[in-house]
């Protein structure tokens, strides 16, 4: 085998930072966001009983594509996270396609999550159900963790960490103590989900999984990504299957057939199990887990555009890099205003559309980014995670990918052409000839 053959360019301005529990903790922050809490109903409505196993045969298929992407990151260590793979293994036209893709579908779905917030905390608060109302408080959140942000990103990285504590004690207490209150008869299954059923939930369960390709987009502030990055990917995925798994069976055991077409299922169940002091505790929940989610996309997705910048896409300015803390505050602060004119004005609908293709797309490229990189062998330092049985693993990943794409309708594939029609003007008319992760 030939000698390692390193990335080349790197992220001189920024400072390794994040260690294992910090990328765990961001990722589980990231995937446990406002879905959860609906979540049990929609797979109740289309899986029934069996939904509990579908976690977990979900988290097998996700599985082999997280194999794959622990290796990608385990070998690139910039900022961009699968952005960054995808180019140093593809070229500068396919990563910035797919990076643009990976910007799109975190900002939106920042701005979507963001005016759920603001829902919950009107419900929770009558005196911030008010438009004006919501907007302030929205504001003042991500002006405090564009700050943080700004400041260290090591201090956004502690602070998602102790939030994510935070919003998964009322999930752990509803899993722990809603087991006692599971009455046998809800969870008896009658009739097997067809093919085509399952593979449609499925493509629902990956994005309730989905969460790890931003968090690790500020690659160039982990601290030995060698290691860093595989037993972070593994640990938060194996933690997220077993909560995911254990809220499902609990919500469905307590409230039977009650669960389907329920608004908040969660915080339901937790009501019958504990009493109103529950279904309280698991809306405040919601609250502090959208949250955690604003957090830990404020520290992952400004990096993107840092990354576009230092590649030439977009101006310098947004590498500027704060002069006291180091890190990208021109990025942090120019995607905190895009997110909140989205979230204010609510005209980010239309990314649903696009988000179900774009994101198994990247996690497609993401794999056979895995198996160039090896074959290219690309080393960021240390001893890369190597992908067991590759000529197994990769494929199968592939398949399950290219299964859950064939519920994709017409409509979305249309979208995403668009979206990804727009991403190749922008590469042709903003690409320098130097600019690239290898200078090509």
């Amino acid at each position: 085998m030939s000698d390692a053959q390193p990335a080349l360019s790197t992220d001189s301005g920024l400072i390794r930072s994040i260690g294992t529990v910090a990328l765990s903790a961001s990722i589980v922050n990231i995937t446990v966001g406002g879905g959860i809490f609906r979540l049990p109903a929609d797979m109740a409505a289309s899986l029934g009983v069996t939904a509990p196993l579908a976690y977990l045969l979900c988290a097998v298929a996700m599985g082999l594509i997280v194999m794959c992407i622990a290796e990608a990151g385990s070998r690139v260590a910039l900022t961009g996270g699968p952005y960054a793979y995808i180019e140093v293994a593809f070229g500068p036209l396919v990563g910035f396609l797919s990076g643009f893709l990976l910007w799109m579908l975190l900002t939106f779905a920042m701005g979507a999550v963001a005016t759920v917030l603001v829902a919950s905390l009107g419900a929770l608060v009558p005196a911030l159900s008010s438009r004006v109302a919501g907007a302030a408080v929205l504001t003042a959140i991500y002006v405090a963790f564009a700050a943080i942000n700004i400041r260290a990103v090591s201090a956004g990285a502690r602070l998602n960490t102790l939030i994510t504590v935070a919003k998964l004690f009322p999930l752990l207490l509803l899993v722990v103590g809603g087991v006692f209150m599971v009455n046998r008869d809800n969870l008896v299954a009658t009739s097997a989900p067809d093919m085509n059923t399952l593979a449609r939930s499925s493509l629902l369960l990956v994005f309730a999984f989905a969460g790890i390709e931003a968090a690790l987009v500020p690659g160039g502030e982990v601290r030995n990504p060698a290691r860093t990055v595989p037993r972070a990917l593994f640990s938060a995925m194996l933690a997220i299957t077993l909560l995911y798994a254990g809220l499902q069976f609990v919500s469905q055991g307590v409230l039977g057939p009650a669960l389907i077409g329920s608004p908040a299922p969660l915080a339901d169940a937790a009501g019958v199990a504990f009493g109103g002091w529950g279904r309280t505790l698991l809306l405040v929940g919601a609250v502090i887990s959208m949250t955690g989610y604003a957090g830990a996309m404020i520290l992952a997705t400004p990096r993107t555009l840092y990354a576009f910048a230092r590649d030439g896409f977009l101006p310098r300015v947004f590498m500027r890099t704060h002069n006291e803390y180091h890190t990208p505050a021109v990025a942090i602060v120019v995607q905190c205003v895009i997110v909140l004119l989205l979230a204010i004005t609510s005209s980010f609908e239309r990314l649903a559309i696009l988000a179900n293709v774009s994101i198994l797309i990247l996690y497609g490229l993401c794999c056979l980014a895995a198996w160039q990189l090896r074959r290219r062998n690309v080393n960021a330092g240390g001893i890369p995670f190597r992908v067991p049985l590759p000529g197994l693993v990769i494929p199968l990943a592939m398949l399950v990918i290219l299964w859950m794409l064939s519920e994709v309708t017409l409509a979305e594939w249309s979208a995403f052409a668009v979206a990804l029609g727009t991403a190749g003007v922008i590469f042709l008319f903003r690409r320098k000839p130097e600019a690239g992760v290898y200078g090509t």
